[in-house]
């Protein structure tokens, strides 16, 4: 090796070590502080003053902490959405319309089946407020409680007892089949706010359902006592129509030819060919226009001129007294794959009135996992869809629960569909459901069932915003040739002379075809995320990318290995010192290098550090021993030099 390479190699090594090859994690933060990028780290080592350092500390923390907090919300908002409306004006397909008369069944067809419980319910009336032609709205005092029932024994009250109860005494009622008070067990549940008013005294209305065989019994009062002969009527009715076949039901309920008088769409005459039977259990025969059998109508024009316009017959004096309270007909606006869900979201049409429905379609389109829960078609969702129908949210939760019900009832619920492998509900096969169905139905409003959890919401739907108006109709001056004229029409059909409470004329209507779209679209991408990161890292650090991969590196890796290289030094020294053998210690003597007088610094001294040199203790030091002479002499081996190297003789 040349000379100059060796000075270097010696120089080299003896400088202290720098970088990743530093001795300890100080010497490699160091390092790191003077070599790095970032500002913050460099004025740390190299700030004077204990204050200016600790400012600096100060700042690159914070803005360290900074740098974490805005990432970490960055990364919390990278699953937004970002919604946009689009409206386009195109020719639109018209939905379907699903119309229901408010009466399910006419009465001369089912009077026959609900005698019974007719009989029963008017001699409730009678019992409670003593329905006579003087006092109608008073209560007999004279009149025992028991002799609406004489001659016969009720067997509808005896399945659910009707009482009434006093303001304040929840533990005891009146029983509307002895007149006598009685304990009451179970717990209340009230159905409305306030309270009646019978006579002078506050009294509510209510029934009494328990499960046979045991003692756990429910109480529903409620504050109307229309309310509680409607509800106690229903319970019965629908046991009883549960029972009734499928086909006798459809012929007792309106045919649509008896439903819709007239019909016209988009200008064009229609009929009852156009409109396809709906069998719902608390509606009857409903009737669909436009349905997916079909072929799908649209329109090309906003405007009643170019919407559906029917004239329904309502035939008010097939109306059931006790079951429903109104007359008119009900309809809802639907796709062509939607279930109808009349008793939830459909609007009712008076007698007498010209009903105009206006329409708005808007079509939203959701985003589904990880931006929403929202489902596609329902497959993930754990619940059997019951209906032949598309999944929807109202679907999800009714089959739940008629799934529930069929599962702790043993029977479905008789207003809904039925499950596979079930059957309606009725007092002759289970007894129980009446309570059961009550119990459930409250769990089902708390939320108790698990349906509300389990369920979720459609990503892709159509919804239609109405917007509904009323006009009388007929007017006083066309009232006698028109309803002469559609007498005469429908003369096959209806065999009376028609009076404008039997009709109720329904228009409905696209207002414009401006379609609104609402869609959801990623608000973030990762090459969004990338940038954003990024600005952080510049804005409070003056960072980059590069700077982080170095950040990896020494903090990591490089200060890994020095902690692995140390304590390898050190388990490497131990058992060096656990393999050497033991002996005894020799006393340490002083030498010249050893003499902390004698210590000499790094730094060469100068003359006027010379001068001030400690002066020599009066003490001899022991120092080095001084050298013996004789060791310089030259060996034999030398004496014998070569001609070339031998000097020559002084003369």
């Amino acid at each position: 090796m040349a000379p100059g390479e060796k000075i270097k190699a010696k120089i080299k090594k003896n400088l202290p070590v720098r970088g990743p090859q530093a001795p300890s994690i100080k010497e490699l933060m160091r390092w790191y502080c003077l070599k790095t990028n970032t500002h913050g780290c460099r004025r740390i080592v190299v700030s004077r003053g204990r204050l200016r350092r600790l400012l600096w500390i100060l700042f690159t923390l914070t803005a360290v902490a900074l740098i974490f907090w805005q990432c970490a919300l960055l990364v919390l908002s990278f699953y937004t959405v970002s919604v946009s409306i689009k409206i386009h004006f195109q020719k639109l397909d018209f939905p379907a319309v699903t119309i229901c008369n408010i009466n399910p069944y006419k009465y001369s067809a089912v009077r026959p089946l609900l005698a019974d419980l007719e009989q029963e319910t008017r001699a409730a009336l009678k019992t409670l407020y003593g329905f006579s032609e003087i006092e109608s709205r008073k209560r007999r005092a004279a009149e025992p409680w028991s002799s609406a029932w004489e001659g016969t024994q009720p067997k509808f009250l005896n399945l659910i007892p009707l009482m009434v109860f006093n303001e304040g005494e929840t533990s005891k009622a009146t029983d509307f089949l002895t007149g006598q008070k009685r304990k009451v067990s179970g717990s209340i549940i009230h159905k409305a706010a306030d309270v009646m008013h019978v006579q002078e005294s506050k009294e509510v209305v209510g029934f009494q359902l328990c499960s046979n065989g045991t003692s756990h019994c429910a109480v529903y009062t409620f504050s109307s006592g229309v309310n509680a002969i409607q509800e106690w009527y229903k319970l019965h009715y629908m046991n009883i129509m549960a029972q009734v076949p499928l086909e006798k039901k459809i012929n007792m309920s309106y045919s649509a030819e008896e439903l819709v008088v007239t019909c016209f769409f988009d200008g064009v005459s229609c009929d009852a060919r156009n409109f396809t039977l709906f069998h719902h259990p608390m509606y009857g025969n409903c009737y669909t226009f436009n349905n997916k059998n079909g072929t799908i109508h649209s329109t090309s024009m906003g405007g009643s001129e170019y919407g559906l316009q029917v004239i329904l017959y309502i035939n008010e004096e097939e109306y059931n007294p006790f079951l429903v309270s109104s007359t008119g007909a009900k309809v809802i606006v639907h796709r062509q794959d939607e279930y109808p869900f009349i008793e939830d979201v459909g609007t009712e049409i008076e007698t007498a009135m010209a009903t105009s429905i206006g329409m708005h379609l808007t079509e939203s389109f959701k985003l589904g996992e990880p931006y929403s829960q929202c489902t596609e078609d329902g497959s993930d969702v754990p619940i059997d869809n019951i209906y032949n129908a598309a999944y929807s949210l109202q679907i999800c939760l009714h089959s739940c629960f008629q799934t529930k019900m069929v599962e702790r009832c043993g029977c479905a619920q008789y207003s809904q569909p039925l499950p596979p492998a079930a059957n309606y509900c009725n007092y002759q096969q289970h007894p129980n459901w009446m309570y059961c169905y009550y119990e459930l139905h409250q769990a089902f409003v708390h939320e108790q069932l698990g349906c509300q959890s389990v369920c979720r919401e459609a990503c892709s739907f159509k919804e239609w915003t109405l917007t509904t108006s009323l006009a009388q109709w007929p007017s006083v001056v066309s009232e006698k040739w028109l309803l002469r004229v559609l007498t005469w029409d429908q003369g096959q059909q209806i065999k009376k002379k028609l009076n404008k409470t039997d009709l109720a004329k329904l228009l409905i209507f696209y207002k414009d075809l401006n379609q609104r779209s609402i869609m959801e679209s990623p608000a973030n991408s990762v090459e969004m995320l990338l940038s954003n990161f990024g600005g952080q890292l510049g804005l409070w650090m003056s960072c980059s990318i590069v700077c982080i991969i170095e950040i990896i590196e020494v903090f990591f890796i490089d200060s890994l290995s020095i902690i692995a290289r140390q304590q390898w030094q050190k388990a490497k020294k131990w058992w060096a010192q656990r393999q050497a053998p033991a002996c005894p210690e020799a006393p340490r003597s002083l030498r010249g290098q050893d003499n902390p007088v004698l210590d000499i610094d790094d730094d060469l001294p100068t003359f006027t550090s010379a001068l001030r040199l400690p002066p020599a203790p009066g003490a001899q030091v022991p120092g080095t021993p001084p050298p013996r002479y004789n060791t310089l002499r030259l060996e034999r081996a030398f004496s014998n030099q070569l001609t070339d190297t031998q000097v020559p003789a002084e003369s």
